[in-house]
């Protein structure tokens, strides 16, 4: 994050929002230093600011020079939909940078999210996908822990579904959130770890 300085913390973000061609109120700031001054005299506000444009930069500069470093040419490409970012990418050889059973992609997931969270110290909504890789995947998942999930519903009977990543676990318990009976926890370690179904007959929802 950039450093900003000025007499009060009002020009400070002012003279932020003109520079990145943002309003305040889209401005993300820390202060880190404030000088009181004598009789008013000498005062100044320093912080580190961003707004959502500076994320998006430093999302496309990151990648940019990690494929660099391991001399590959991969087209990244940076979308933003409110606090949620979608970062296409396209490689000669998109299997290798999806990996088996998509391991790579979510290892560079993984990496990304935790160098723009320590970035800007907050979490973000950050997704990279490769020819809609990870698009299908939650659809094939959703699709299969609803047929789990409609036994469970019959069977009265918990079932567990085969180990998957933290970002597939996470689609499955908001799409079973809302299912009649059904509750979802996750158990195990590491890459082991997955989610078990359990019929909940206190949980009445009407939705399905």
């Amino acid at each position: 994050m950039k450093k900003y300085s000025g007499k009060n913390l009002d020009d400070v973000l002012q003279n932020a929002a003109r520079e990145k061609g943002v309003t305040v109120e889209e401005l993300t700031y820390f202060v880190t230093e404030e000088k009181a001054g004598f009789l008013g005299f000498g005062t100044s506000v320093t912080a580190e600011i961003y707004a959502m444009v500076d994320v998006k930069e430093f999302l496309k500069e990151y990648l940019d020079r990690f494929f660099t470093s391991l001399e590959q040419n991969v087209e990244v490409d940076v979308q933003q939909d409110g606090e949620t970012f979608k970062i296409m990418l396209n490689a000669e050889n998109n299997a290798i940078l999806i990996g088996k059973n998509g391991q790579t992609l979510t290892a560079m997931n993984t990496v990304v999210r935790a160098a723009v969270n320590s970035a800007f110290r907050r979490r973000f909504n950050v997704m990279i996908d490769i020819n809609n890789y990870k698009v299908d995947r939650y659809d094939k998942v959703k699709s299969i822990a609803s047929r789990v999930a409609r036994t469970v519903q019959r069977t009265k009977i918990s079932a567990t579904l085969d180990p998957m990543p933290n970002d597939e676990r996470k689609v499955v318990h908001q799409f079973l959130s809302e299912m009649k009976n059904i509750r979802t926890e996750s158990e195990g370690e590491g890459i082991n770890r997955r989610l078990r179904i359990h019929f909940d007959r206190t949980k009445n929802n009407d939705v399905k």
